[in-house]
């Protein structure tokens, strides 16, 4: 059966969309067949030509039901739901039927709090830092606000996604023929520490040398911002 993996939180403006459009391109460049499913009724759903992955649109609760009942029947696939913020009680109803729950945070202190309240509601999810400063003064000032205002939680922190206006492109309803290559590493980047999380494949190359870079130069080190390398599933 399919693995669902939620893209959630309360606060708007983390970069949800991004994100789960991200880790779509970045599976399917891994070789890893995926599906993104749009259920924010404020935005339009986008045309799969150009990805590296399909589309779908679930913006009713019937159409989630019948999108997630199809994907669980289709193996060695990952369905990417894409939620949206301020929608708590959506967000329950996609917690309960995923398997893995990311929730995206910018560096100020207001997502951070935000997140870990969202860390507490939903125990079985994973924060992500999201466009975070690529400035190595910035980088080392967020890094840090995390580390000191979220370490109970440090097992639960995936490595940042870097800021990379380019992303962008992928939110186009129809995404350009080939990515900006550092929007390509980043998607890759993204994808492999999440199946190193959900434990499928690419145990063997999860970091790339990017992500090793990242963790240079006073910034923390991934012991300090571990990514955790087991997961607990969930009972389909």
């Amino acid at each position: 059966m399919a693995e669902i993996i939620c893209v959630i939180g309360n606060k708007g403006g983390t970069g949800k969309t991004t994100l789960s459009h991200m880790l779509a391109q970045g599976l399917g460049l891994l070789g890893q067949r995926a599906a993104c499913v749009l259920t924010d009724t404020t935005r339009e759903p986008l045309s799969p030509d150009g990805r590296r992955y399909i589309t779908a649109d679930a913006r009713t609760r019937d159409a989630l039901t019948k999108v997630v009942d199809k994907l669980r029947t289709l193996p060695d696939w990952i369905g990417v739901i894409d939620g949206s913020g301020n929608r708590t009680e959506m967000d329950r109803k996609l917690y309960a039927m995923s398997d893995l729950v990311l929730m995206p945070f910018r560096e100020s202190h207001e997502d951070i709090r935000t997140v870990l309240r969202d860390l507490d509601l939903f125990p079985r999810g994973y924060a992500v830092p999201t466009q975070w400063p690529t400035n190595a003064w910035q980088r080392d000032a967020a890094d840090r606000a995390v580390a000191q205002l979220m370490g109970v939680h440090r097992e639960r922190i995936l490595h940042p996604v870097a800021a990379l206006s380019a992303s962008k492109l992928l939110l186009q309803k129809k995404m350009p023929e080939q990515l900006p290559t550092p929007v390509a590493n980043a998607c890759r980047a993204l994808a492999r520490q999440v199946l190193q999380v959900m434990e499928i494949g690419q145990q063997d190359d999860v970091i790339d040398a990017c992500d090793e870079d990242d963790h240079v130069g006073g910034r923390l080190s991934a012991a300090d911002m571990p990514m955790r390398s087991s997961f607990a599933r969930s009972s389909h």
